[in-house]
């Protein structure tokens, strides 16, 4: 397997159809669906479609990109981190990511924006990341801060918050 990146507990890698089970798995899991609604597949068939549009995106090397994260000390899948393009600004991207509720709290977030932060800011022409939170999810908000974004806005209206309360937008300049 041919990994990406690493970190110090983490193992970055492109998508593999075996990981549609787990990938559809984690996304099933409440704090995923509470706060990233959209971010749910219908069933292990839509997985392994997104599997297959995320690994030709890796690989011809456009956005979304998409990536699958490994806990290195088992070779467990326990979440995704990617970016995609801001509408209208070619050297902007939004980053975001996931850990599976099991490894969530054991600062693998926090590790994992850190290094595709630098991931992105190092291999494409990007100059402004952001992170886009719905309020109310103070974890998230924290991983951001920890990793240097700032708070620029909040935004109403958005398509990915169902619940009408508004999105917190964070904001790192590379």
């Amino acid at each position: 397997m041919q990994y990406i990146f690493e970190t110090e507990h983490l193992k970055i890698r492109k998508f593999e159809l075996d990981d549609a089970r787990c990938l559809y798995k984690n996304h099933l899991e409440e704090e995923v669906k509470k706060w990233i609604p959209n971010e749910s597949y219908a069933d292990i068939e839509e997985t392994k479609e997104a599997i297959n549009f995320y690994t030709d995106c890796v690989n011809n090397k456009h956005l979304p990109y998409v990536l699958a994260v490994e806990l290195k000390s088992t070779g467990e899948l326990i979440g995704d981190t990617g970016v995609n393009e801001v509408e209208g600004n070619l050297n902007e991207v939004e980053i975001g990511y996931g850990i599976c509720e099991k490894y969530s709290g054991k600062g693998y977030a926090t590790e994992l924006l850190m290094a595709m932060t630098e991931y992105v800011a190092e291999n494409f022409e990007i100059s402004i990341l952001y992170g886009r939170v719905m309020h109310g999810n103070n974890a998230s908000v924290r991983v951001l801060e920890k990793n240097g974004y700032e708070f620029v806005r909040e935004e109403f209206g958005a398509e990915d918050d169902p619940y009408g309360n508004g999105m917190l937008v964070y904001k790192k300049v590379c």
